[in-house]
């Protein structure tokens, strides 16, 4: 429990530091500092300042990530509308999680960097799940498609992103004409009926 308390210590510091200062200004001594503990002491738990900024990444999408897979066993639900609440779930953390980032000014490099950082986490953790989620839809009839982990990985791509809108900054329209892509292309892939798909707009917008 001690190494617990730590190890979260750290990394609230380092969020606490990301509000008011650029990542790369912050130094392994200031965030021990900010955790009240020993330099020291951080390298018991993290090798690195990346390390802990993964760690960190990783931890405000644990909730999210644990509903993904709490939904990839609820059948009941139909495969789409899983896949639109494994995402609208991280996007709503990811969205906290921003808050904390260089409120002091803006900077693209640094903004780009954090972001990269959370698109690699979410595609690679939600991959998975939502392959398995597909392959239930395949398995039911719901969805006729030949490549789950694919498709899974396309639809993860854009949704992170373009609906994220921080990497390639879009208007609302552009984002509107995206989702309606997005949900023709799922449709036609999937052999499911034209706007079949249409209430996923309300998730995904």
């Amino acid at each position: 429990m001690a190494n617990q308390l730590k190890y979260d210590r750290i990394l609230d510091a380092l969020q606490e530091l990301l509000k008011n200062q650029k990542l790369q200004a912050i130094s392994v001594s200031e965030i021990a500092h900010t955790a009240g503990i020993g330099k020291g002491s951080i390298y018991y738990y993290f090798p690195s300042k990346d390390a802990i900024l993964d760690a960190l990444v990783e931890r405000n999408y644990e909730k999210p990530l644990q509903t993904a897979k709490d939904l990839a066993n609820q059948t009941e639900i139909s495969p789409f509308t899983r896949m639109a609440m494994i995402f609208q779930a991280c996007q709503t953390s990811s969205a906290e999680f921003l808050k904390s980032e260089n409120q002091a000014g803006p900077d693209t490099r640094e903004k780009s960097f954090l972001h990269q950082k959370y698109i690699n986490h979410i595609i690679t953790e939600l991959k998975p799940v939502l392959a398995e989620i597909i392959r239930q839809g395949i398995r039911l009839g719901d969805i006729r498609f030949s490549y789950p982990e694919e498709l899974a990985e396309i639809v993860l791509i854009i949704l992170t992103v373009k609906i994220d809108n921080t990497l390639v900054p879009s208007t609302k329209e552009e984002i509107e004409n995206t989702i309606n892509a997005l949900i023709s292309l799922l449709e036609k892939g999937t052999d499911n009926p034209s706007g079949s798909l249409n209430f996923l707009k309300s998730r995904l917008s």
